[in-house]
């Protein structure tokens, strides 16, 4: 175990803070491709473990939108690029520093892109993996790429927001996209200045963290003011629970195969290619909202049709491609 021994918590600067708004927007991005590649792997949509990780990749595209208001109410505004998908490699995690070290236990793991099979299960539990099970306080990391979960990024976030709340400016390039879905959630973005808003900004970490980024135990009820009100699935199960029971179940869902790079001119690969169009476009238009440009009224088309892209790429043989 690693652990940085300081006198007292070291200060924190805008561009610090900025830093981290932008390693949470890439860290929550990463898992949507991730997790809609498995997602549409399985063949069956009306099975548990379909259910489960669809209701976690919804509240993962809330996520994001939820750091891209905190973030923009600190005067920041994230910018998205298409994540890179290779070795082990999750965006400023390194699992390595908890002990009991969880890849120990969740093994073998890849953040190669795939379908549902243990690598991929055990990388969604890994990336969810409760904070409390690192028996360990969190360090606060020089850089936002030295932490061992994602709770403790986001413990450290909270300590870089609360010095700096004389910053926050509500109403500062905000989107609610996801207010129809979570109608007995307080509101999903900052319209208030410095501690009102500060307050703010911290309820909609809660939100997050509590969802399962983060949870202090790895079966806990997430309170009822954070769940889906519409099309949710066990949203009272944080992510790692979600995904521990997939990872339990007897038996698995039947999955399709596919092979990452398909013969030249293949319908696998035209699908491919029409997904990392489609992608650059959706990111494009997300960088554009996160910039404060006005929210496209074909967003939510564009959105659904990134699944159906997912789903043609598996259904032609080929592993799903987002660049």
């Amino acid at each position: 175990m690693r652990r940085t021994t300081l006198a007292q918590p070291p200060a924190w600067s805008l561009p610090r803070l900025h830093e981290h708004f932008q390693g949470a927007a890439d860290l929550e991005l990463w898992t949507i491709p991730y997790y809609l590649t498995v997602l549409y792997s399985i063949k069956d949509p009306s099975t548990e473990a379909y259910r489960l990780v669809q209701a976690a990749v919804y509240q993962e595209m809330l996520h994001l939108q939820l750091v891209a208001n905190i973030a923009n109410a600190y005067g920041y505004s994230p910018t998205l690029a298409p994540p890179a998908y290779r070795g082990t490699a999750v965006p400023h995690l390194d699992f390595d520093l908890d002990t009991p070290n969880p890849t120990t236990e969740f093994t073998p793991y890849s953040a190669e892109l795939g379908p549902l099979d243990a690598q991929r299960v055990n990388t969604m539990c890994l990336v969810e993996y409760p904070e409390w099970r690192t028996e360990r306080e969190p360090d606060l990391a020089d850089t936002q790429q030295a932490y061992g979960s994602i709770g403790e990024f986001y413990d450290a976030l909270r300590v870089g927001m609360s010095e700096l709340r004389a910053h926050v400016q509500g109403s500062r390039r905000q989107i609610d996209e996801f207010g129809p879905f979570y109608q007995g959630t307080p509101r999903l973005s900052i319209t208030e200045f410095g501690d009102a808003g500060f307050r703010q900004a911290m309820t909609l970490v809660d939100i997050i963290v509590d969802q399962g980024e983060g949870q202090t135990q790895p079966i806990e009820t997430v309170p009822t003011e954070f769940r889906n009100t519409a099309d949710g699935f066990k949203d009272a199960w944080p992510h790692f629970q979600k995904f521990d029971h997939i990872r339990r179940l007897p038996r698995w869902p039947a999955v399709y195969a596919g092979e990452a790079l398909p013969p030249s001119g293949s319908p696998g690969q035209q699908a491919q290619q029409r997904l990392v169009a489609d992608f650059a476009g959706f990111l494009a238009v997300l960088n554009r909202m996160f910039a404060g440009e006005p929210v496209p009224a074909a967003f939510g088309v564009q959105m659904a049709k990134l699944g159906g892209d997912i789903l043609a790429c598996w259904q032609q043989q080929a592993i799903p491609r987002f660049s």
